[in-house]
This record gives structure tokens, sequence and C-alpha cells, in this order.
């Protein structure tokens, strides 16, 4: 979701409760939105295939939770966000974004339905200040309240294969009846959490929202739990060729102010359907119609055929002519190759387009026009 970890030094940033632990596992540390993460606790391709084949423990509390309460809470979410929030259950969440009045993308969010009139929006650690004062503005005149939780919780991960038996051996919660994009408070290894089955790697996985206090008792119960599974403490770096290759957006990269769900080729999220006024509802039915009549650049997925990386910036090339721009790239360690997301012209956007390069330092590095995603799990 957030913008990618940059691999500078770790500056005075904020830490989370789990700081002690990462410094103690010999972490290489990072600023990232303000906040000191761990970017790679050894090497980020191990890291990166133990989540794709075993399992990965990651610290997110670097994101932003807000809570939502009150009467009118689904009302106001409704009229603030693009998607149909009032329609989701208790105990089920829904993948969203909150625009802007003239349609460019704010954040990408998870939205978590807790309690009849009680929401727990979460947002991108980069963006989590411009959401809350958002939502905050758009609560003028509705019975509902918008509250700060950042400092509330702290949000760990376990993903991967594996990751539904470990957390089984330290719950009682019934993770079997637990649905994709679900939510249920539990204990787990005598810790109050929020259970989520959500993620951001392409695989099965949990993400564990609780106190800061107990953040380093469950770290630790999870890493005993997972020891024999092959369960490894991950960091951002692998976060990031993860939720590439699953051809997840990432905001700053894949999603900006300057594009709207249209352009992103995301306009599914918009819910124009429902009832009411909402922000930016004019502006997106033009972009709607626009991108119907005259289709906007696509996200595609381009695999190397050789061996040099495209980074974001990059220009796609056909013909000579400048055709597109990379958003991500990375090598892949799962493919073996350099992968990249790119927004192209339409009429290069089919997989399987000949001719397609990127433009690496003034050589016209070929690669391969191909759906996204580039991996996607088997069930």
């Amino acid at each position: 979701m957030s913008s990618s970890p940059a691999s500078s030094p770790a500056g005075p940033g904020r830490r989370t409760a789990l700081d002690a632990v990462h410094r103690a596992l010999g972490a290489t540390m990072t600023d990232f939105a303000g906040w000191d993460m761990p970017l790679r606790y050894g090497s980020e391709r191990d890291e990166h295939l133990a989540v794709r084949t075993r399992a990965g423990l990651f610290d997110l509390s670097h994101m932003g939770e807000i809570t939502v309460t009150g009467p009118e809470a689904a009302a106001l979410l409704d009229f603030a966000l693009v998607g149909n929030i009032g329609t989701v259950k208790p105990g089920r969440a829904r993948y969203t974004m909150i625009c802007r009045a003239d349609g460019g993308i704010l954040d990408d969010l998870i939205v978590y339905r807790l309690a009849e009139e009680t929401y727990l929006v979460v947002a991108n650690a980069s963006n989590a200040q411009v959401v809350l004062d958002a939502l905050t503005e758009r609560a003028d005149g509705f019975d509902a309240e918008v509250r700060d939780d950042r400092d509330a919780y702290a949000l760990l991960a376990v993903q991967g294969p594996e990751s539904p038996g470990i957390l089984a051996g330290l719950t009682d919660a019934d993770l079997d009846g637990l649905k994709y994009y679900a939510g249920l408070p539990g204990t787990v290894a005598g810790v109050p959490a929020l259970i989520a089955r959500t993620g951001y790697t392409g695989e099965d996985g949990f993400e564990l929202f609780v106190d800061p206090a107990d953040a380093e008792k469950l770290w630790q119960a999870l890493t005993e739990a997972g020891a024999s599974a092959g369960l490894v403490p991950c960091g951002l770096s692998c976060r990031d060729t993860l939720r590439l290759e699953a051809g997840m957006p990432l905001y700053g990269h894949e999603l900006t102010t300057a594009l709207t769900p249209f352009d992103a080729g995301l306009g599914r999220v918009v819910k124009f359907e429902k009832d009411g006024d909402f922000v930016g509802r004019a502006a997106l039915s033009e972009a709607a119609s626009r991108a119907a009549e005259n289709p906007p650049r696509v996200l595609v997925g381009l695999l190397a055929e050789g061996r040099r990386v495209p980074r974001a910036g990059y220009a796609v090339v056909a013909g000579g002519q400048v055709i597109g721009e990379v958003t991500s790239g990375a090598p892949s360690p799962t493919l073996g190759r350099p992968v990249a997301m790119a927004y192209v012209d339409a009429a290069h956007a089919a997989p399987g387009t000949a001719g397609v390069g990127v433009d690496i330092r003034g050589s016209h590095e070929p690669y391969e026009v191909v759906a996204l995603p580039f991996y996607k799990r088997q069930k």
C-alpha cells in the first residue's frame, strides 16, 4: 500500500513497540514514513521465499488506524469514501479508497466493521494524517466520531502457507471459519487481538491488531510456535517484492493524487449505485465516461528478458516512442527474473505485445508484456 521503503540509514523516527526486538535480531533499520522500521534481517531473498513456501512474521505497526463510531458512522464512511461501506457486515472488511473532490486518490484503505456502529479504517503510514484530517473534515454534520487510534494498536502479520497452522496452535478462534477479508476478536497466545485474514503478500495469512504493550509477548510466542514450520522475521523490503509479484498497488507508485481509480484500472471500487452523494462522485462519473470512450493507460506487468532491473519512473518504449512509465520494479525471487508494473498506452497493453522495452540508462532493454499478477498462490 504505502510508498516503497528506502534503504537509507534510519533517522530519529517514531519507533514501534517491537523496536528493541528488531535491533536484537540485527535488523537493518530504515526511515519509512517517519517511522524507524526493519528493512531486512538478513537476506531479503530468503525472507521473500520463506513467505512463499513457509511463513514470515512482519511488524506493520506503522500503519494508521482510525476508528469511526456512532449512529451515522456508516453514512459518514459512505459519504467520505468511494465504496459502499454501509453494506459491509459486522466481522467483515472491504478494500476501498478515499478520493479528493477532483477524483484524485488520497489513499487506498481497508475498512473493518467491528460492530454495528464501529468501524476501523486502516490507512497507509505515509497517508495516515491526510486520511485522518479528511475523515474529520467530512464528518461535519454526521452523528459520528472520528478517533485517531494510531497509538492504540500494534500490528503484526503472519503470512505464508504455514500461517494458519502456526496461528491455530496459539488461539481458540475459529480460523477455518474466518474468510478472506474478515476479522474477529479473539486471543492469540493469551493476548486480546483483532484477528484479520488480510495481507499484502499474495499469500494466505493474518494481521493481528493488539495493544502495543502486548506486542513483544505476541512476537515471541509466534516466533516460538513457528520455529518448526520455518517461520522467519521479515522486513519491508521483501514485503515490497511480495506485493509486486502479487500485482498489488502501492500508494505513491501505482496510486497517486494525479490518478483517479479509473485511471488506475480500479474503477470497480467506486460504487455509484450507493445512496446519496459522496466526495468525488461528479468527477469520478466524468472519469468513468472518459475511460469508457478513450481508455487511459493500462497497468500491466513487464517481465524482463535480460537481467537489468527497471525502476519507478523509467520510460517504457516501443518503436522508438515512449508509450508508458514504470511504477514499480524489482528482481522477482519467485520467477528468477526482474519484473515491473507499468502504465502503458492501451494499444500496447495486451499480454504478448511485441517490441516493448524499458529505457534503462539509455539502453532499450526488451520486456514481455504479461497479465497481472505475476504470481498467484495455489488455493
